[in-house]
C-alpha cells in the first residue's frame, strides 16, 4: 500500500503530537510506501525513515488553501500513491485517489469560541474561524471517510454535518514518551531546581483562547498560598509574550492577568518544552489541571495519567470519555468551582490515590499501534472498494 499523508498543517499542538508519533510506526511497515507532505521546521524533525519520502513545502496559513485544492493532487499523482490521509481537518474536494479526513478542531462547532472572540473584540478571527469552518464542513462531505479522535466529537460532528464520521482514538506509547535517553533542557532543569519543594500544579499548552487560560489564572488567587504547607507554583509551557504564541491569538490578557492579580511569583511561564523532553516536567508536578471549554481529544490528559498524575479537568463529554474516573471535573468557565476541585484532590491522599489507580488502568486503552492498524484497515477497504 501507498499511502500520501498531507501534514502541511501541523505546526503546533495535536496536529504535531500526532504526525511525531504515527510516522515513526508507519515507516516500520514493510508492506508500506509513505509520502508525506510537511513543513521544512518539522522535516528537521526527522532522520531519514525506511520506506518513508518526504516532500518539503513553506506554506503560508493564507496560501494553505489553494496548495491543498490546487496543487496537491498534481503531488499525490506524481507519487503514485493509492490513498490520501488528509490531516489537518480539511480535505482535498477533488482527490485523486480514496480520502481519509482527519477531524480534530472543535473550535468550528464550538459557540463558546465564537462568543468568546465576540467578547474579546476579535471580528476578524471571528470571520476567518467560520470562513474555515465552512471548509471544515464541507470537508467532511467531500472526504470518503472523516475520522475523529474521540467518539464525543465524532457525535459533534455528526450533528454538525448530518453525515456518518468514525471514531478512532489516538494513541500513547509510554515507552517514547518517557524516553531518558536526552537530558532535560538546562534553562527547564534549573527552574524546575529553583522551585523544588514547591506543590506544582501543570497546564501544558501554547497559548490560545480556547484553552481558557484566563479561568485558570482567576483560580488560583482563591487557593491558599501553601497546601501542606508547600508554596503553591503553576507551570506553564508557554509565555504570554506575543512573538512566542502561535497563530493570532493575542495574549495580552492574560499577562495582564498575572500582574493584576498578583501572580507573578506563582505563575511560572516556562515556553515551550521539546515533546521528547515533556515527561521530565510531568514528573515534577504534583497535579495537572486543563480548564479547555472545547477539545477533542486532549493529549497531555493522556500523558499526565501515564505519569501518576491526579487530574482536575473541565467538565466536557471529551475529557470524561478520556479520564473517565482518573479526573474530578468543574464548570469550565467557573474559577470557584476549578480551585475547590484542586482542594478536593490536593488535600486528600486517598482521593489522589484513587484516581493514579484509575489513570493507570485507563491509559492502557490507548494506543498508536492500533491507531495506525485502524487506519490502515480503513485504507485498505477504500482501496479496494474504489478497485
Amino acid at each position: 500500500m501507498h499511502l500520501f499523508i498531507n501534514s502541511i498543517a501541523a505546526s503546533a499542538g495535536g496536529g504535531l503530537t500526532y504526525i511525531r508519533n504515527v510516522l515513526p510506526l508507519l515507516a516500520r511497515r514493510s508492506d508500506l510506501r509513505v509520502t508525506v507532505a510537511l513543513g521544512s521546521e518539522l522535516r528537521q524533525e526527522f532522520p531519514e525513515l525506511p520506506n518513508v519520502e518526504f516532500v518539503e513545502r513553506e506554506i503560508s496559513p493564507l496560501h494553505r488553501l489553494w496548495f491543498e485544492q490546487v496543487k496537491l493532487g498534481e503531488l499525490i499523482q506524481r507519487s503514485s500513491a493509492q490513498i490520501l490521509l488528509s490531516a489537518g481537518n480539511f480535505a482535498v474536494r477533488h482527490s485523486p485517489v480514496p480520502q481519509i479526513l482527519l477531524s480534530r478542531n472543535s473550535i468550528y462547532t464550538s459557540q463558546d469560541y465564537f462568543r468568546d472572540l465576540r467578547e474579546r473584540g476579535e471580528y476578524r478571527m471571528w470571520v476567518d474561524t467560520h470562513i474555515r469552518g465552512w471548509l471544515a464542513k464541507k470537508s467532511v462531505e467531500w472526504a470518503d471517510v472523516t475520522v475523529s479522535p474521540s467518539e464525543a466529537f465524532a457525535e459533534e460532528l455528526r450533528r454538525w454535518t448530518g453525515r456518518p464520521v468514525q471514531a478512532i482514538h489516538h494513541g500513547f506509547d509510554e515507552t517514547v514518551f518517557a524516553d531518558d535517553s536526552k537530558l532535560p533542557p538546562p534553562e527547564l532543569a534549573q527552574k524546575l531546581q529553583e522551585i523544588e519543594g514547591a506543590f506544582k500544579i501543570l497546564f501544558v499548552s501554547h497559548y490560545n483562547y480556547y484553552r481558557n487560560f484566563e479561568t485558570l489564572l482567576c483560580a488560583l488567587p482563591l487557593l491558599p498560598n501553601e497546601i501542606d504547607g508547600r508554596p503553591v507554583k503553576l507551570l506553564l509551557t508557554c509565555k504570554f509574550l506575543g512573538d512566542q504564541t502561535p497563530g493570532s491569538y493575542r495574549p495580552e490578557k492574560a499577562a495582564r492577568m498575572v500582574k493584576d492579580l498578583g501572580l507573578t511569583e506563582k505563575v511560572l511561564q516556562l515556553g515551550s518544552v521539546p515533546y521528547d523532553r515533556l515527561h521530565y516536567l510531568y514528573r515534577e508536578a504534583d497535579l495537572y489541571v486543563t480548564p479547555a471549554y472545547t477539545e477533542t481529544f486532549a493529549h497531555p490528559l493522556v500523558e499526565a495519567m501515564a505519569s501518576g498524575l491526579p487530574v482536575v479537568a473541565s467538565d466536557l463529554p471529551v475529557h470524561r470519555e478520556i479520564c473517565r474516573e482518573a479526573a474530578v471535573y468543574f464548570p469550565r468557565f467557573s474559577s470557584g468551582a476549578m480551585a475547590k476541585s484542586i482542594m478536593q484532590v490536593a488535600t486528600s491522599a486517598d482521593t489522589a490515590a484513587r484516581m493514579k489507580a484509575a489513570a493507570r488502568e485507563r491509559v492502557r486503552q490507548f494506543s498508536w499501534k492500533n491507531h495506525v492498524e485502524a487506519i490502515l484497515e480503513l485504507s485498505s477497504a477504500l482501496i479496494k472498494r474504489r478497485q
